[in-house]
């Protein structure tokens, strides 16, 4: 399967929560902290949030189930806060830092999403965040490793990094909680 970004969404000033995200139409200029608003907690850390595709079809399902969405409501792009939708990649084959090579930039793997209340209002039902620790679908913070511009329907590759850390081994480490 073709990896794919599907689309690219930016901070939306017109937007009122939950989605806080927008699809960009035409190409996006990525810098070295992302494309994230001035003033968003993120963008010091971590620049870029991707999210698989993959999932949306488990989501649209439980979204149903709680009653916040019919079941063949299509999950609209940025639903997860998140500024890349990728298809044909998931968290299980990513390791800290991978490289995500663009036509137009390179972004590297920098570490998972951890759940919080956010997965809950986005999603629209409690439990979500809860849902997301047990599935471990929890997408991937992205660092600018080389700034450039990103569009959807951008192919992209894989370039594998030193390969010590997967990064659902972080996750689960960092979600379980301590032993006694």
């Amino acid at each position: 399967m073709p990896m794919i970004a599907r689309s690219v969404n930016v901070p939306d000033p017109a937007a009122m929560p939950p989605l806080r995200l927008a699809p960009a139409v035409g190409s996006v200029e990525i810098g070295p902290t992302g494309f994230a608003r001035a003033g968003d907690e993120h963008a010091r850390t971590h620049a870029v949030y991707a999210y698989p595709t993959a999932h949306h079809a488990f989501w649209r399902t439980v979204r149903a189930q709680a009653r916040v969405a019919e079941a063949d409501d299509p999950l609209v792009a940025g639903m997860f806060d998140e500024h890349l939708s990728l298809e044909g990649v998931q968290e299980s084959q990513l390791w800290l830092g991978d490289v995500l090579r663009f036509p137009g930039c390179d972004l590297v793997v920098a570490g998972p999403r951890l759940p919080d209340a956010r997965f809950d209002e986005t999603l629209g039902f409690p439990h979500a965040a809860k849902m997301v620790r047990q599935s471990r679908w929890c997408g991937v913070w992205l660092g600018v490793r080389v700034p450039g511009r990103i569009a959807a329907g951008d192919a992209f590759e894989l370039i594998p990094g030193p390969r010590e850390v997967e990064l659902l081994e972080l996750f689960r480490a960092r979600t379980q909680p301590p032993r006694r």
